[in-house]
């Protein structure tokens, strides 16, 4: 099988039919689009995390500097639709060099904890600079604006199922991106550095180089993702670099299943719709999520997605069985 078909077959066929699914079947167009903008956040982390073995907490910094970075420069400089997340996806992305270019120089605990470090400098320097991020009250009024091409307006994306629309295409682009990456040379490198990194220095790879663009392409999609979701609120809230959102991204991707792109949407989904579900019926519902975590990590080491395969292997494997049976009795 070529690269081409291994990019576009496959999960890319089950991820868009899921996005074509989803407002389908959920309650809401606008949860749909939550789902889907989580998604792209938590896939950029399974970049770090899953394919690279990096467990950062910084990926808040790169969220909350989307959103912000995207909605001033609407706010202010009047950048249109696309100006604005290419914004978004700079900053993200030099945010990402910066956090990435130091904290790689430690491995195991000490680069957890320095990106700990960084996300918490983060949130105080965003509640410090209140003029700017708007402190306590987060940034109010961000525009949505419409996406024009050539000076031509294609959609004005005021309405819930336009703006899904648009955030579908970007992220089934961003999906194709990344399963393009990890099907490339330097995917491949990220898995090796991930198994043995002493082993892939030993054999020539520069493994900080390699760890420190994966940071920046994570960082680049979380950016990106942080102001889309500015947008779905037309508010860019402080809760964006709290720590607590690096831990909701982090578990989004645990849960959906670790170096598996497709769990990106299935980590997002559950925890958003058990965020929005479960909060109405209790107020501890968080508690119920530190259980499913628990859960997970104990009975589905793969996540749902690695669930979903080891179902169909058991299914496959029953299917074969039987026919064997039959072809015996026969």
């Amino acid at each position: 099988m070529n690269k081409t078909t291994s990019i576009f077959g496959g999960v890319t066929i089950i991820a868009l039919a899921l996005i074509v699914l989803m407002p389908i079947l959920l309650p809401s167009v606008t949860l749909a689009t939550e789902i889907l903008i989580f998604a792209l956040a938590a896939l950029a982390c399974n970049l770090l995390l899953g394919y690279t073995g990096l467990l950062s907490f910084g990926q808040g910094i790169f969220f909350g500097g989307g959103a912000y970075s995207a909605s001033l420069v609407m706010l202010h400089l009047n950048f249109g639709l696309i100006s604005a997340l290419i914004t978004a996806i700079l900053v993200g992305s030099s945010l990402a060099l910066i956090v990435g270019a130091l904290a790689i120089r430690r491995t195991g605990i000490y680069f957890v904890m320095l990106t700990l470090s960084f996300s918490q400098m983060a949130y105080f320097l965003a509640y410090t600079f209140s003029d700017w991020t708007g402190g306590d009250n987060g940034l109010l009024d961000v525009p949505r604006p419409a996406l024009t091409l050539f000076g031509m307006t294609i959609s004005d994306l005021q309405s819930s199922e336009a703006f899904y629309i648009f955030v579908a295409a970007v992220f089934a682009i961003v999906f194709v991106f990344a399963r393009r990456v990890i099907h490339s040379p330097f995917g491949t490198t990220l898995v090796a550095i991930r198994e043995n990194e002493g082993r892939s220095s030993a054999v020539g790879f520069s493994t900080n180089h390699f760890k420190l663009v994966a940071f920046v392409i994570s960082g680049a999609i979380t950016g990106l993702a942080g102001a889309l979701y500015a947008m779905l609120l037309n508010f860019a809230p402080l809760s964006n670099v709290e720590l607590l959102m690096s831990e909701n991204i982090l578990i989004m991707t645990i849960i959906g299943g670790t170096g598996s792109l497709i769990g990106s949407i299935l980590g997002a989904g559950a925890i958003v719709m058990m965020g929005d579900i479960l909060s109405s019926i209790w107020p501890r519902w968080m508690m119920i999520l530190g259980i499913a975590l628990i859960a997970v990590v104990l009975f589905l080491p793969g996540g749902l997605w690695g669930g979903v395969i080891s179902l169909r292997s058991k299914l496959s494997s029953i299917k074969v069985k039987k026919n064997l049976t039959s072809e015996v009795t026969k």
